[in-house]
């Protein structure tokens, strides 16, 4: 990987080649937006608008062929990467990142509003089986209520991953730029991530009591789950790096992550909660400061 970032610093041709090139490929315009945030965070606005502008020739391409993810990813990972720039907080960045979904979430929703609710129908023909006798238990209202959460929790889903999609590219954007500039910078930056204590129980709150407010609240659900899970994971890397927990732990969840979704993905947001209230590593040891900009 630094060699490809060594490649995008190179020159303004070579990074919009990488730019362009990874745009128009499929399932691979994540790491269009992760190179364009690079040139962003290390050069600014004046230089990297070039070729910025390039990348948006294939992602508009895409949008008129019905596929608009990748020009919803691209500006949205550049407008989370200002963010950064401007603050240096990544809190402030992921706490950005609910709106994002949000727009994501109103896009998907008038983009793919026949396939989505297609594919609500099925699932609510298959709620009986899956909650089986808890269903039945369940009043008229109540199941049709429940019926009609599901369009917009599925549109809420599809949007939470492009928002952590989004706010992965800003990740292996700045993690790129401290390689090259700051090594070991991004490190520091990313284990210090804690989602401050009343910004997390109002996410807990929208998470829990949002569905109750009307079925398009419930999208908010899974967008306000994707900033307290990067917390976690940030709070699992700081525990291992001052000898809290071993490496293993960390090989561990990574895998369980992708084996077990359904049951790490809540409990990691369970832990950032309580590392709100708690701080495991403020107690542990003095917190890290330091930045990835390599400017300093």
């Amino acid at each position: 990987m630094r060699s490809l970032a060594d490649f995008i610093m190179r020159g303004r041709v070579q990074a919009t080649l990488v730019v362009v090139a990874c745009a128009a490929m499929p399932l691979l315009f994540w790491l269009s937006a992760a190179a364009g945030c690079l040139v962003y965070l290390r050069r600014g606005m004046k230089d990297a608008s070039g070729v910025l502008l390039w990348a948006l020739l294939p992602a508009l391409v895409w949008w008129y062929f019905g596929e608009p993810r990748t020009l919803m990813v691209l500006l949205g990972t550049l407008l989370l990467a200002a963010q950064l720039r401007s603050s240096e907080s990544w809190n402030r960045v992921l706490l950005v990142s609910i709106a994002l979904g949000l727009v994501y979430g109103v896009v998907l929703g008038v983009m793919f509003q026949v396939p989505i609710e297609a594919m609500a129908q099925q699932l609510e023909k298959l709620l009986p089986q899956l909650l089986q006798g808890f269903y039945q238990q369940l009043s008229v209202e109540e199941q049709a209520r429940l019926a009609a959460l599901i369009a917009p929790v599925l549109t809420g889903l599809i949007a939470a991953l492009l928002q952590a999609v989004s706010v992965l590219a800003l990740i292996l954007g700045r993690y790129w730029q401290a390689v090259l500039y700051n090594p070991g910078g991004f490190g520091r930056e990313f284990r210090a991530i804690k989602i401050p204590l009343w910004p997390a129980l109002m996410l807990l709150a929208c998470m829990l009591i949002g569905p109750n407010f009307g079925p398009q609240v419930a999208m908010l659900t899974p967008l306000c789950s994707v900033p307290l899970v990067f917390a976690g994971l940030a709070l699992m890397h700081g525990l291992v790096v001052r000898g809290t927990l071993g490496k293993f732990w960390l090989v561990g969840l990574y895998v369980t992550l992708l084996l077990f979704m359904q049951l790490i993905y809540p409990l990691l947001v369970v832990l950032a909660i309580v590392d709100s209230l708690i701080d495991f590593r403020g107690r542990l040891a003095p917190k890290d400061a330091d930045n990835a900009n390599g400017e300093g």
